[in-house]
């Protein structure tokens, strides 16, 4: 029998077919279009978008720009997009659709403008008021049919002001609003001297607007209190329903129905998170064991002094020589106690990074990959100080040094170690401007993208890449992983829980009480990937207790999601169940009722409290806990299936 298993895993190993490694990277297949944009539409699909460039993948007769990506074959398939999507801001709703908005202009070949809305070489109209809805599909779909396509037509559709870099935040409803951004290109979003700080002579976009919409765009003081580095504004809906939005050095408190600004400590030691700074944001898993308290961390970017981002056209500084930042802080912007909010200093990043980006796992770490060592976000074809393209060190990159090394952040770890890279894999892929990472339903990452350039260029230090990679975090060392039945469709806010049983496989180690002591579910939404964030991304554990049965197995009691939706706004989720650290595979859920309306909520109901077994069966012997080899005793039929499985596969060797 062990010869039997030795074939199989030999033939496997000379069929492609590989066990991850905890801690590794695998490349995964070409995406087709260079991942600038990348968010999950369901458990199969992976939807990709580039900017309007040359790319070599062909659709409709003009270069494609958007893909879908499958998680199973790891093979991509171009779609056809009608706007220019360069620089898009994007979130889901609350069916499980998701929308992206704006952009950029039409352009052709280098970038070059065209003297109208539409660029017949590119075949891209200007994007920069689309809103673009997506319906994900499955393979049980006809993905040929409009329901499984782009929706793209901003005759139909479409905001009421041009915006790119725009920030995007989910409400409690499932409307979303758009902050901010550029009218059009630009490295950073003013004039040099800047004495137009709210509209920049036409290039700033100082107001925000609702989708679906709730009335005219309005201005807001934020964005002319933060001119310069509000691009991409970093924005997270708290408990409250006030939104926590930081853009430059300034931070503050948004009540978004009045339009009132709550002035909050600006971010310490002078470092932007903001775009082209480009540091990883995230907010801390919210839990039950601090009442759901809302706490963001920014780690990275950049302390260059004001004057060195330039203006629209290029940087007054060589920013490629430009160290950046290792800071990390914290903020929890509604204290439980009733204090002022204040940043926390926390243990800096293992290495200074810009355009590092935060994936929170489903074990509650949060995993930092992707960026540089030097520099910021962005392209220009000069500095300052350097005039012309020929001389630039990088190309129109305005960062070096890649960081290949991801790092893992424990939040509940003492200060002082809550940072690790031990065990971990060095990608041999830059991965810098317009890079993008995503959960996927296994608990690995998906990591893809990096074009520091205007169009399309093979040849540079840092060239457009459409290679993607997996990313597997260390649990994928673990022999066995959580299997779990009566994962609901659907999640309400509060009311009756519901039942999970885990099979008695899904642990080893350990008796079945230990396992339930230490299992946790969790709500994981990885959100819209670009430019070092993944807008809308929130991790959520549910309150659970459990009651063990003599075989091994448990059931978990579960509450729905907390009766607030401020905490987790509408829509689609992972549901993970996870024991010892190890994640289950996911499940997609929705949470809320599907539709943009005020979410129902009521009080959840109370849990049954936990019961122990006290005849269980022993770790070590139960049913898929060693991963020992079968024996020559195992049953009959088992080794005849065996044997015959292994004569296909050596047939095929």
């Amino acid at each position: 029998m062990r010869l039997i298993l030795g074939w199989l895993a030999c033939c496997a190993l000379l069929n492609g077919v590989h066990a991850q490694t905890g801690g590794s990277f695998v490349q995964a297949g070409s995406t087709l279009v260079s991942a600038m944009m990348m968010f999950l539409g369901n458990g199969e699909k992976v939807y990709i978008l580039d900017k309007s460039e040359g790319n070599a993948a062909q659709i409709n007769g003009h270069p494609a720009w958007g893909a879908v990506w499958d998680i199973n074959t790891r093979q991509a398939t171009v779609m056809d997009v009608v706007t220019n999507t360069f620089c898009a801001s994007g979130m889901h709703l609350p069916n499980g659709s998701w929308a992206t908005f704006g952009g950029n202009d039409a352009v052709g070949i280098g970038g070059a403008s065209p003297s109208g809305n539409y660029d017949s070489v590119y075949g891209d109209y200007d994007g920069r008021k689309a809103i673009r809805i997506l319906n994900p599909c499955t393979d049980t779909d006809d993905f040929s049919s409009p329901q499984c396509q782009w929706f793209d037509n901003p005759a139909v559709l479409s905001m009421q002001e041009n915006r790119w870099y725009a920030a995007a935040e989910a409400l409690a409803d499932g409307t979303i609003v758009l902050i901010g951004g550029f009218t059009s290109g630009g490295y950073v979003n003013r004039n040099y001297p800047n004495t137009d700080p709210t509209y920049e002579g036409g290039g700033a976009q100082p107001t925000y607007e609702f989708y679906p919409s709730r009335g005219t765009a309005t201005l807001m003081q934020f964005m002319t209190t933060t001119s310069g580095l509000n691009s991409y504004a970093h924005t997270y809906l708290m408990p409250s329903g006030k939104m926590l939005v930081q853009a430059n050095l300034s931070t503050i408190l948004w009540d978004y129905t009045q339009n009132i600004e709550y002035p909050l400590p600006d971010m310490p030691n002078g470092v932007a998170r903001v775009y082209p700074a480009s540091g990883a944001v995230a907010m801390l898993p919210l839990v039950p064991s601090n009442n759901y308290t809302a706490t963001v961390l920014f780690c990275g970017g950049s302390d260059m002094p004001a004057d060195y981002y330039g203006n629209y056209s290029w940087p007054f500084y060589n920013t490629w020589t430009y160290p950046a930042s290792s800071d990390c802080q914290r903020l929890t912007a509604e204290p439980p106690d009733g204090s002022s909010p204040v940043y926390d200093q926390d243990d800096n990043l293992p290495q200074g990074r810009t355009m590092g980006q935060f994936i929170t796992l489903p074990d509650g770490t949060l995993l930092l990959v992707n960026g540089g060592s030097n520099g910021t976000a962005g392209y220009a074809n000069q500095t300052l100080y350097v005039p012309s393209l020929d001389q630039m060190p990088y190309y129109q990159s305005l960062a070096s040094g890649p960081v290949g090394t991801p790092a893992i952040y424990n939040p509940n770890a003492p200060k002082g170690s809550r940072w690790s890279t031990a065990g971990l894999s060095t990608s041999s892929i830059a991965r810098l401007y317009h890079s993008s990472a995503i959960l996927l339903p296994d608990a690995s990452v998906l990591i893809a993208g990096s074009n520091p350039n205007i169009d399309v260029t093979l040849n540079s230090p840092y060239p457009t890449t459409y290679t993607a990679e997996v990313f597997y975090p260390p649990y994928f060392s673990s022999s066995v992983r959580p299997q779990v039945s009566g994962v609901p469709n659907t999640l309400a806010y509060g009311g009756n829980y519901f039942d999970l049983t885990v099979s008695s496989s899904s642990y080893t180690g350990v008796t079945a009480n230990q396992a339930a002591a230490n299992t946790t579910v969790v709500l994981s939404r990885s959100g819209f990937s670009t430019h070092a964030m993944n807008m809308g991304q929130r991790h959520l554990q549910l309150n659970n207790t459990y009651t063990v049965n003599n075989d091994g197995s448990y059931v978990l009691h579960v509450s729905q999601v907390p009766p607030n939706p401020n905490l987790l706004t509408p829509g689609p989720v992972l549901l993970f169940v996870v024991v010892n650290g190890i994640p289950s595979n996911g499940t997609m859920v929705i949470v809320g009722t599907g539709q943009v309306e005020t979410q129902p909520t009521s009080a959840a109901s109370p849990l049954p409290p936990s019961v122990t077994a006290t005849a269980l069966p022993s770790s070590s012997s139960s049913s898929g806990k060693t991963g020992g080899a079968v024996g020559l005793n195992a049953d009959p039929t088992l080794i005849s299936f065996l044997f015959g499985v292994a004569a296909m596969i050596l047939g095929a060797c």
